[in-house]
């Protein structure tokens, strides 16, 4: 039998099947085989349905019988995803991790992110069974193909991995934990350049429960988690490695959840990534990856295997995944513990953590000069865009209000008249914006939203959702000064029902800014979570008065209570509740407390996916934030998309780009 939990409970999808009988499945597969094509359904239902010990004895009955391979057989009878799944189903697991990485680091390039996925996610035996597995498939030392194949601190680290030769007592030593907290600190932040031999020592030896507390040592003395650490201070393959060994110390159920989820979001899915996974934690801890699937990502992994793929190969997946955390619409119980951890780690992180912009106020400033830089980049026959792009998005709002003056005293001129008269296009529309303060550029916003014929919720949604009590009333003013008209009339006015009162609520801009209430927090998510009553109306004000009022650190505590309870994420809870523009506002509020930055690298990946961008986001978002949080939201994107948003923004064009690119501040 597969190995078990903590607790010893099964925590695999495949289980022995029962009345087991090697020589009668051999049988069944040779049958399934015989002749003019091959009966797929019947070779998918059978594999899947034995455990890997008893898959290995179909193949010794299979051979007695037949004197064949049974992997070789297999392997002319089928093709594409739905052989390479099946026939690694067929390997024993050490063999199965042996011919991925023999797979990662043949040919002319190499695999980094399948090296980086097996050896920080193995456990000691697994790694001494592959190293075994390897040099007997291939009669050669694992050891030596590394190191032949990888360069650097990144290659350093996977020879520690792949040792297997991390401490396995659970007694911890709370010196100890002290101590190599602070040494990570001296190592990386407090240091002068980077210290990577202590990083790797650290984190390739430690046991997981000691490395857990080092996490929380180091946020306290730090203020900041380790992986922002990391992210700072590495670089390049050796930061992906050192990231998903501390992801998989953290929790490994959680990170092969988000490797499942990022091999199917977007365009087209990595197949390889989605077989090499399911094939390797079905009888590990598969039922763990569900919960914290469905936790995270608001949908079941069985839900998004089934859109994501199609014929045998999307049936074999499904018996491998073990059933669909969707049917029933509850979570398993255990789901509850794993998000409520991911709650107290990401409320702590998100208190913690320091908001950076990419825009800085410039050194040297001189707003005279460069008032004259522009003037001259503006006239006469043609324009100098990239005079204009060298000044603008590199000086903050304040210089760029400062040099709107200087322009007007030295030469009796509007400056946004005139980049307007000699601007076009997209890149007319990002001066622009950045020349106005942010409360202007906001208010302009939601006029744009709410004018004409049809009104763009998202937008209004985007801003009132995110905007803090200082910010909201900036816009207030700026609304009233130039349309002449309060903000709370014109949203009145422009939309109706339970929308206009969560909009209306959010732009009075007087949300509690108080600490959490622990009690005050367990009524308020005891409130979120009553489904007695049928009355929707009641179920929405109730959401309102609370999510539109409290303190965001009050609400993160009322969202962790509210999984306590109900075993589902506050966000699921919305959405399977209530429907359209109140729900989006919701879903909106809820995503921007959890992690604001993490919601804008969400709708910045959006706007530049799939064909044609939408620059009135991109444009949105990239202004609005680049001095307050934008640093943040790139090191999330990347997080969240593997690709950076330096690279998705390089997919625009002319001086357009050269605008974004200078706002975006740099390659992560």
């Amino acid at each position: 039998m597969a190995p078990t939990g903590k607790a010893g409970i099964y925590r695999g999808s495949v289980k022995d099947f029962p009345d087991f009988n090697a020589q009668q499945d051999a049988e069944a597969l040779y049958n399934a085989m015989k002749g003019f094509g091959s009966d797929k359904e019947a070779i998918l239902d059978l594999i899947t349905s034995r455990s890997n010990r008893q898959r290995v004895e179909i193949c010794q009955a299979y051979k007695s019988l037949y004197g064949k391979d049974l992997i070789a057989d297999l392997k002319y009878e089928l093709t594409g995803k739905f052989e390479r799944l099946i026939v690694g189903l067929m390997r024993p697991p050490a063999y199965h991790d042996a011919k991925e990485i023999k797979d990662a680091i043949q040919g002319a390039g190499t695999d980094e992110k399948c090296l980086i996925e097996v050896m920080a996610s193995r456990t000691n035996q697994q790694m001494h069974a592959l190293m075994a597995a390897y040099r007997d498939a291939y009669e050669r030392e694992l050891e030596g193909d590394i190191l032949g194949d990888t360069s650097g601190h990144f290659k350093k680290m996977l020879v520690v991995l792949l040792q297997g030769t991390r401490e396995e007592d659970d007694v911890v030593s709370e010196d100890l934990v002290e101590q190599d907290a602070k040494d990570l600190l001296d190592a990386g932040e407090a240091k002068w350049g980077t210290d990577e031999a202590q990083f790797i020592y650290i984190l390739g030896h430690r046991s997981k429960q000691h490395l857990r507390l080092v996490f929380d040592e180091y946020l306290k003395i730090s203020g900041k988690p380790i992986e922002y650490s990391i992210r700072a201070e590495l670089s390049g393959d050796f930061e992906k490695l050192m990231l998903a060994v501390v992801k998989c110390i953290r929790s490994t159920a959680e990170y092969f959840a988000e490797r499942l989820y990022k091999a199917m979001q977007g365009l087209g899915t990595r197949d390889n990534t989605l077989i090499r996974i399911m094939v390797s934690r079905s009888e590990i801890d598969m039922l763990d990856i569900r919960e914290v699937f469905r936790t995270k990502y608001e949908k079941s992994l069985y839900s998004m295997i089934k859109e994501d793929t199609s014929g045998e190969y999307k049936k074999a997946l499904l018996k491998l995944c073990g059933g669909d955390d969707d049917a029933a619409g509850e979570f398993f119980p255990e789901a509850a513990q794993v998000a409520y951890r991911m709650w107290e780690l990401s409320a702590v992180a998100v208190a913690k953590v320091e908001l950076k912009g990419t825009v800085r106020p410039a050194t040297d400033f001189n707003a005279d000069g460069d008032a004259q830089v522009l003037r001259k980049a503006m006239k006469g026959f043609g324009t100098d865009e990239d005079a204009i792009i060298g000044v603008v998005p590199y000086r903050s709002n304040e210089q760029r209000q400062q040099l709107i003056q200087a322009y007007k005293s030295h030469y009796g001129r509007d400056l946004l008249a005139d980049l307007k008269s000699e601007l076009s296009g997209s890149l007319a529309k990002v001066i622009l914006a950045l020349m106005m303060t942010p409360a202007q550029y906001d208010a302009k916003q939601l006029k744009k939203a709410m004018e004409g014929a049809g009104t763009d919720e998202s937008i209004l949604i985007e801003i009132l959702a995110t905007r803090n009590n200082r910010e909201i009333q900036a816009i207030n003013e700026a609304y009233a000064a130039v349309y002449h008209k309060s903000l709370e009339d014109a949203l009145s006015s422009d939309t109706s029902g339970h929308f206009k009162r969560i909009l209306v609520s959010l732009a009075l801009g007087n949300r509690d800014e108080g600490a959490e209430d622990l009690t005050q927090a367990h009524e308020d998510a005891k409130k979120l979570a009553d489904v007695s009553s049928g009355d929707t109306s009641s179920l929405e004000t109730r959401f309102l008065s609370i999510l539109c009022t409290r303190s965001y650190p009050h609400l993160r505590k009322v969202f962790q209570e509210f999984v306590k309870m109900t075993n589902h994420d506050v966000e699921h809870a919305i959405r399977k509740r209530m429907s359209g523009d109140v729900r989006d506002a919701f879903v909106a509020i809820v995503r921007s407390i959890k992690n604001r930055p993490a919601f804008f690298a969400d709708k910045l990946y959006k706007s530049m996916k799939g064909l044609g961008t939408d620059d009135r986001t991109l444009i949105r978002i990239m202004v609005s934030r680049s001095e307050i949080d934008l640093l943040n939201i790139r090191r999330e994107f990347i997080d969240l998309h593997e690709t950076s948003l330096h690279q998705m923004i390089e997919d625009t064009s002319g001086d357009y780009r050269k605008a974004l690119l200078a706002i975006c501040g740099g390659q992560d």
